[in-house]
């Protein structure tokens, strides 16, 4: 395997990154110690952010206070205008964003020019249409009295975001929450921080009020829990590790109830029939499923679940698939495997297979970590005959890793799918419609695509959201701003108000 060579179009040393916290529409220097913030293609030193401790969060938050009060106060016309005014300038400065998110991300550039920040700007004008559309309701009652049903925004809500899809899965968040009459707080990513903070600017410019969108950067336990815990929030959203969104669950509870919405870990697997057809065509769909992003990503693909008749050939096509790959810095148009966000991270997932391994699973290819001018990459690997009580099957790797198992019966299939800990997503192959809606429903996860791998434009009108240990709550679609939404019921009694207007006047 041979690291890809930078084009040299593209030098990641002349990227100029913001500096700061982005508070109240303007950049504050304040902060505890700095954090390094590394380049994963080559390992190199790109800058450093303050660390956000109890009394930055606290300026964000009171400026988000601040700016919801003006936002809220908007004609929804007004505020959805707004976003789609935001969403134009995302456009025009799509370069700029693109190459923030990818200087310090496992996101190859040319990915996200052509998929990341356009979709960013799909989301914004999606949300901001809903901003005039969010109605009440009139329940039934008698004649001589009104029930209403309001729909209000929270106020200021926390936003947690991953170093995955830093500048998507923030605004995959923060798009419905401020359509919604919310303002956010966003605790970026310490490992990925700057392309949330160019959004922000952008925000900003657009006309939204100051203090709407506030991004402050740090570590969990330092930034992320003084968020979770400030009074001033009230909703907290996180997207991350199924581990870390029991402790926000835990501090949220702490600091008093407040609503929670968590987006977590995966270990989604693929079914794959005997009648699935095309077999080049499913192995497209494998190999992207677990390698896009070289695995970091929570729905990713990662477990294979193929019946006998047609495991061997359908195997052999994902392993050629993944020989092909070729890793190298995200700033170089042929990179097609990613780097590794961390070493901490490219250490776990060779961890995870070399146990995996000495449990008894076959290493059809890969499994060894390679460090590749600096940077940490981990090539293609299929792991097959891993059984239920093994590594790979309990664990998320988080990496580009397909376990594979196989089965003789739909039943045996279904069992092997459902994992007990993780239901985020599934997918099955087949040509057979009743085997396939009938998997559906036997497959225990949030999301399950049928004769395909992942989502797609089109998919932003459906809700996403796990099942167990994935997660709590629905994104996306119109459920993904109904829970940034809370209900007020108000009753009119006609009668009693005659009566009491009749003694005022006496």
């Amino acid at each position: 395997m041979t690291l890809a060579t930078a084009t040299g179009d593209i030098s990641p040393d002349q990227i100029i990154v913001p500096s700061g916290h982005w508070i109240g529409g303007r950049t504050l220097e304040d902060g505890v110690a700095p954090l390094s913030v590394l380049r994963p293609s080559d390992g190199c030193l790109h800058g450093a952010v303050a660390e956000a401790g109890a009394a930055v969060v606290d300026a964000a938050v009171k400026a988000a206070q601040a700016g919801q009060a003006a936002w809220a106060a908007m004609r929804p016309r007004q505020r959805g205008d707004l976003m789609r005014r935001w969403a134009d300038l995302v456009d025009r400065d799509r370069e700029r964003l693109a190459r923030l998110e990818s200087v310090v991300s496992s996101r190859a550039l040319h990915e996200t020019r052509a998929n990341d920040v356009p979709a960013v700007a799909e989301w914004l004008r999606f949300y901001g249409e809903y901003a005039d559309k969010l109605e009440g309701t009139v329940t039934a009652s008698g004649d001589d009295r009104l029930s209403l049903i309001l729909r209000e925004p929270y106020g200021v809500v926390g936003i947690i975001t991953p170093w995955n899809f830093p500048l998507f899965l923030a605004t995959w968040k923060l798009a419905p929450a401020i359509a919604a009459g919310n303002a956010v707080v966003v605790k970026a990513s310490e490992l990925t921080p700057w392309s949330v903070q160019g959004l922000a600017e952008l925000a900003t410019e657009a006309g939204l009020p100051h203090g709407v969108i506030n991004v402050v950067h740090g570590t969990g336990p330092v930034t992320g829990r003084a968020l979770v815990q400030h009074p001033g929030v009230a909703y907290v959203t996180f997207t991350g590790s199924t581990a870390t969104g029991a402790r926000i669950m835990s501090d949220a509870a702490s600091s008093g109830i407040k609503p929670v919405a968590l987006e977590l870990g995966g270990k989604s697997a693929t079914v794959v029939h005997a009648d699935c057809g095309d077999l080049d065509a499913v192995a497209d769909h494998v190999t992207w499923g677990i390698t896009r992003n070289a695995g970091q990503l929570c729905y990713a693909g990662s477990r294979l679940v193929v019946d006998e008749r047609v495991a061997d050939e359908l195997v052999h096509k994902v392993v050629q698939r993944m020989q092909r790959l070729t890793p190298g810095p995200t700033w170089s148009d042929s990179t097609s495997l990613a780097p590794i966000i961390s070493e901490r991270q490219w250490s776990r997932i060779d961890s995870l297979v070399q146990r995996t391994v000495d449990e008894g699973a076959r290493v059809q290819c890969g499994a060894t970590p390679q460090r590749l001018q600096g940077g940490c990459f981990y090539p293609g690997t299929v792991l097959d005959d891993v059984r239920t009580d093994m590594t790979g099957f309990r664990e998320e790797i988080f990496g580009p890793v397909l376990c594979v198992q196989r089965f003789t019966d739909p039943e045996q299939a279904l069992g092997l799918a459902n994992h007990p800990v993780y239901g985020l997503s599934a997918a099955v192959f087949t040509r057979d419609i009743q085997r396939a809606l009938a998997s559906a429903r036997g497959l225990k996860a949030g999301t399950v695509w049928v004769n395909r791998w992942g989502r797609t434009p089109e998919m932003m009108s459906s809700p996403f959201g796990g099942y167990g240990q994935s997660g709590i709550g629905k994104e996306s679609g119109r459920p993904g701003i109904d829970g940034f939404l809370r209900s007020k019921t108000v009753w009119v009694d006609f009668a009693a108000t005659a009566e009491l207007a009749q003694g005022g006047r006496r």
